[in-house]
């Protein structure tokens, strides 16, 4: 999986461990991102439905959610990997911007991609395995990159990493079934049908996703935006339209209010930590409206680029680091029996009294 900033990578297994515990066999993911999490409820048997507004997530979401595994002709695949593997790489305008004029990635991976993107849509654009080539390609780009994780900057000195050669892999592709949604959780959320498990894992501070990674969204867009500043980021980053209501500290509490209680789900899982803009009894009050609820808490560290300092756009520190650890949240609410037995079956450090 791509790095990502508010991965709930350590969670995972929690979460997972959640559904099972309650027998369930829908599950709703709505604040997708890399489909970590929709994975692992699909791994575990569930018909899973992974929404987020990023263009990113949904070709992630579509390889790893909405297609099953089981139906795939493999050979076809592996045929097609080869073929865009095999391709020399060419000039065009992800070298020049994000390894040229930027150095998110070294010019010959940078080449790669552009040969490899360009194949994609003249060759693949109308097959079933597109997502999962596109998907390949992301991934595979993000294990050359010379950033800390977020594409807000690059470091001033290229990442060991970033020498390697771009090479593809084959997803870990899942059997099952499962649904791809780009939207915004706040205005799909009421049209969403009924599940047994949801999962919410909204942002919750001023650092909007779009434009922590504009390379993956141009990348999938494939649409030589107009970029700025010296990490050439899409001109679109500064329109209010790309920016998340959850990013607005006025308008984080309503919007979280109104997803909540539209949602059609009989247990839901929140995502919080405590460096959010909203406490934890603001929170608690909220899910209360749904019913019982449970705080499980989880100390966890912090995403690397908070562990190692502040940096400005040319990649010089210009910052200290404050502490390394937070604490991550996951709120449980629902029907009493229920909250109790899906809380019980996380093996939490701690747990906190609602």
């Amino acid at each position: 999986m791509i790095k990502y900033i508010g991965s709930k990578r350590r969670l995972v297994p929690q979460i997972g461990a959640m559904f099972s515990r309650m027998g369930a066999a829908s599950a709703l993911d709505l604040f997708a991102g890399t489909t970590r999490v929709a994975q692992e409820l699909k791994r575990r048997g569930a018909n899973v439905c992974a929404v987020d507004t990023a263009r990113y997530s949904e070709v992630l979401a579509q390889c790893y959610i909405a297609c099953d595994a089981a139906a795939l002709d493999r050979r076809h695949l592996a045929d097609a990997m080869d073929f865009l593997q095999g391709l020399q790489g060419e000039d065009g305008y992800f070298t020049e911007t994000y390894c040229r004029r930027a150095r998110f990635f070294q010019p010959s991976n940078g080449r790669k991609v552009d040969a490899i993107r360009n194949a994609l849509d003249s060759v693949f654009s109308e097959s079933a395995l597109y997502p999962i080539l596109l998907t390949s390609l992301i991934e595979a780009a993000d294990r050359v990159d010379s950033t800390t994780g977020v594409q807000m900057a690059y470091l001033k000195k290229w990442a060991p990493r970033s020498y390697n050669e771009l090479e593809l892999r084959v997803p870990d592709l899942l059997s099952g079934r499962g649904v791809a949604l780009r939207a915004d959780a706040t205005r799909v959320v009421a049209l969403l049908p009924h599940v047994d498990f949801a999962y919410l894992d909204p942002p919750y501070n001023q650092h909007s996703y779009f434009s922590n990674y504009h390379v993956w969204e141009t990348l999938v867009a494939w649409d030589r935006p107009v970029h700025y500043g010296v990490a050439c980021k899409r001109l679109d980053c500064k329109e209010p339209s790309t920016r998340s209501v959850f990013n607005s500290k006025r308008e984080i509490k309503a919007a979280l209010q109104g997803v909540i209680t539209e949602l059609q789900a009989d247990i839901v899982v929140l995502s919080y930590n405590d460096e959010a803009w909203m406490g934890l009894d603001e929170l608690v009050e909220l899910c209360a409206a749904r019913g019982e609820v449970e705080v499980l808490s989880f100390e966890s560290k912090r995403y690397v680029g908070a562990q190692i300092g502040i940096y400005n756009p040319v990649g010089d520190k210009v910052g200290r680091v404050s502490h390394v650890r937070n604490l991550e949240y996951l709120i449980v609410s629902g029907q009493a029996a229920d909250v109790r037995r899906v809380a019980h079956a996380a093996a939490a450090p701690a747990v906190c009294p609602a």
